[in-house]
């Protein structure tokens, strides 16, 4: 019985001292969290303090983009109003210049028109000219025609009158003619028959 006195003694200083140990590591781990966490809150201030600065020079760059991009609106907007200004006077200069090239074109039109209504009017006017001198000449043409045919008529007329009074004078002088044909050939034998040719033989 007295060993195991003993050894209930030996188990319970073991304990102790096990108690002690177990409160050492956590006082050293209570220790060491509170070092990990003011560790992690100087990081966490240093990031934040770093994110201030960034932020900071964020908000300047910003700022001074801000105002370069400000100033580029304004240039923008004057040179909006200068280029509009410049387009209103080129529209009014062109819209000047469409009317005065349609109130020209719009003279030359009617002139134009008084033109064609005047070139109308002389070809209207040739026209029947034309017709009555077609008129005329075919009527003229007409009379030279009837004219000719009646003076073919007539020079016909004449020509046979004077061919059958030329006939009838041919007739009556034939007989004579004859005779007169017959003594020369007859005549022109004995010659012949003198100089003692024989008129067969010619």
């Amino acid at each position: 019985m007295p060993p195991k006195t003993k050894e209930k003694g030996v188990k319970a200083g073991s304990q102790k001292k096990k108690k002690n140990a177990g409160a050492g590591v956590e006082a050293e781990s209570m220790h060491r969290l509170a070092v990990l966490e003011k560790e992690l809150l100087q990081d966490h201030l240093a990031l934040r303090r770093d994110e201030a600065r960034r932020a900071k020079a964020s908000e300047n760059q910003l700022k001074q983009r801000l105002q370069g991009l400000e100033a580029e609106l304004e240039g923008a907007r004057s040179e909006g109003k200068a280029i509009y200004a410049e387009m209103s006077r080129q529209c009014r200069a062109l819209q000047e210049e469409m009317e005065t090239r349609s109130r020209r074109l719009e003279e030359e039109v009617r002139g134009l028109r008084e033109q064609l209504e005047m070139c109308q009017k002389e070809a209207e006017a040739a026209r029947r000219e034309a017709e009555e001198v077609l008129g005329e000449r075919d009527q003229t043409l007409a009379q030279l025609r009837a004219h000719v045919a009646d003076m073919e008529a007539k020079y016909e007329e004449i020509l046979h009158g004077s061919l059958d009074g030329l006939l009838a004078k041919l007739r009556a002088v034939k007989p004579q003619w004859d005779r007169d044909v017959l003594r020369l050939h007859a005549r022109h034998k004995e010659q012949l028959r003198q100089f003692g040719l024989n008129p067969l033989d010619l």
